[in-house]
């Protein structure tokens, strides 16, 4: 338990003390700048901006958006579901697991779809 503790301590000391060290060199060793009203503009590729980042963006970014989380939540359940079902393969338990992630998928297959028929997946228009 000790020897835990102490390999804890040691990381979370890590974790505390390098971004500080990183921080504190860079503040050294940089180089020295004044504040400019250019330095705090945004750029962009040196391309100066049209409009406020305020503005409104289309309803197919959240779309997008939408599709990007269902998916990242599949990759997320689907690898550790696959070990569980691996060892509990052949039993009734197995089978509940089983037909349970067929009913995920399916609610997951149904947003796809709805993001299809909204139109989201379609680039050109």
């Amino acid at each position: 338990m000790s020897q835990n503790l102490l390999a804890f301590s040691v990381l979370a000391a890590l974790a505390v003390i390098t971004p500080i060290a990183i921080l504190g060199l860079s503040y050294v060793a940089g180089p020295a700048r004044s504040r400019r009203v250019t330095d705090l503009t945004p750029y962009e590729c040196g391309v100066k901006p049209y409009h406020s980042a305020r503005g409104r963006f289309s309803v197919k970014f959240y779309l997008v958006a939408m599709l990007f989380i269902i998916f990242d939540v599949e990759a997320v359940f689907i690898y550790p579901w696959a070990r569980v079902l691996r060892e509990r393969a052949g039993t009734p338990e197995g089978w509940f697991l089983f037909w349970v992630m067929m009913i995920f998928l399916g609610v997951l297959t149904v947003g796809f779809v709805y993001e299809w028929g909204r139109g989201a997946l379609e680039w050109d228009r």
